[in-house]
């Protein structure tokens, strides 16, 4: 179509829009809880809060209502509209901004009700926001999938995930900073702006760029068939059980590490200022950058690079490891600073690759749901993970929790090496 925006523009619109839904976010699960510790909130309390971020585990359930109902009215002309591409993008728009109208209300009412309110209503109100910006992460990677050309979805991976460590920083640093100058309500409200910045951007989308033109009716077999038919057939896509495993096995084990990754450098000696510094900004900016650097990866050689940073995974938690096992005092400050950034690193190329990889895995027939059922997996195994890696650290130290945690990262890449002998890649 005339007019239509180029994939550079439409990768760069996607990646604020990422930004904007994952801000909020990360201010709820990580920002929050300092504040509430400081209004008195037990370790009990602030812990059970963070259940309220349970529903991105049901992203395979919550996709379900978007691959199948449109939203729009049935046409006489054509046997089944909501699957003609135009339509499809139509249909993404219109959850979107059901989806993230709701998570821009929740923010709006966080910020009315004020840091007075009763613990249940901000629990409730946190609840449905993690419900609602959950559910608004799918119709928008459907929207993103259906419009960025095969070739672009590399890029649009690691500007996603470079988007998400800005998130991080924003919503886990910038925010708090604003909360502790000038009250409860400001960060709402500025986070409200972003999210509804968001529905706009989808408008543009979706009228400024051409949907990819893919069979029309093809979906509609799909998509009506039971949810476990739609999901089975995910698995028996070529290369589907490896990209599982190594989604599911790789990503989390960094993740958990990163997790622990300030207390680890308090408890080693380094100051608050210090750990902030290196861990937020400093840590943020090198993922970000590896973020960046997977994106320019060429498509038919994704999964060959992810198995390679799954090896670097396994090397950046064996040697984080081995800093923290063997370096004492303040002669290990430069194996702590070197550990820090190897894990940053990981996990910039990690996440970026994971978004793409999830992607090129969504069927042009159930974007919705290939995308919810890999989302669902991925935060599954990075919600199980953490609870054990505590555990292994208040009881063995933090030397065994990550070099336990690169043993299970290298079990991944042993196992996965079996799946993918015979196995073409998508």
């Amino acid at each position: 179509m005339n007019g239509a925006l180029r994939p550079g523009v439409q990768q760069l619109l996607f990646g604020w829009v990422n930004f904007a839904l994952t801000a909020p976010a990360i201010y709820l699960w990580l920002g929050l809880p300092l504040v509430m510790r400081q209004q008195g909130w037990s370790g009990t309390e602030i812990g059970v809060f963070q259940l309220a971020g349970l529903p991105a585990v049901f992203k395979a359930l919550l996709a379900i209502p978007v691959e199948r109902w449109p939203l729009q009215r049935r046409s006489a002309v054509l046997p089944d509209p909501a699957f003609s591409p135009s339509s499809r993008v139509l249909a993404a728009q219109r959850w979107a901004w059901l989806t993230g109208g709701g998570f821009a209300l929740c923010l709006l009412a966080l910020a009315a009700v004020g840091e007075g309110a009763g613990k249940g209503m901000l629990f409730a109100l946190a609840l449905l926001a993690a419900l609602l910006s959950t559910w608004a992460d799918i119709p928008v990677q459907a929207l993103a999938i259906g419009l960025l050309p095969p070739q672009a979805r590399p890029l649009a991976g690691g500007i996603r995930a470079a988007a998400t460590f800005a998130g991080a920083v924003v919503g886990g640093g910038l925010m708090l900073l604003v909360q502790q100058a000038r009250g409860w309500t400001l960060p709402f409200l500025i986070l409200a702006m972003g999210v509804l910045s968001t529905l706009v951007i989808v408008a543009v989308l979706g009228r400024g760029s051409a949907p990819l033109q893919q069979a029309m009716f093809s979906g509609a077999v799909v998509s009506r068939q039971a949810p476990w038919r739609v999901w089975r057939g995910f698995f028996q896509q070529p290369g589907a059980p490896a990209w599982t495993l190594l989604l599911i096995g790789q990503f989390p084990f960094v993740a958990a590490a990163w997790v622990f990754l300030k207390p680890l450098l308090l408890d080693h000696g380094l100051p608050a200022a210090q750990v902030a510094l290196v861990a937020g900004v400093g840590g943020g900016a090198l993922g970000a950058g590896a973020s960046l650097a997977a994106g320019w990866v060429r498509r038919e050689r994704l999964m060959a690079v992810a198995w390679r940073s799954a090896w670097a995974n396994v090397l950046a938690l064996g040697v984080f490891a081995a800093v923290l096992g063997f370096q004492l005092g303040v002669e290990a400050r430069w194996g702590l600073l070197a550990g820090s950034a190897a894990l940053a690193l990981a996990m910039g190329l990690a996440s970026s690759l994971a978004f793409a990889l999830m992607m090129e895995f969504s069927r042009d027939a159930c974007r919705a749901a290939d995308y919810g059922l890999q989302a669902g997996l991925f935060a599954l195994s990075r919600v199980l993970v953490p609870p054990v890696a505590g555990l292994l650290l208040d009881r063995f130290g933090d030397a065994a929790m990550l070099g336990t945690l690169a043993a299970f990262a290298l079990c991944t890449v042993l196992g996965g090496r079996c799946l993918r002998r015979g196995e073409p890649t998508p």
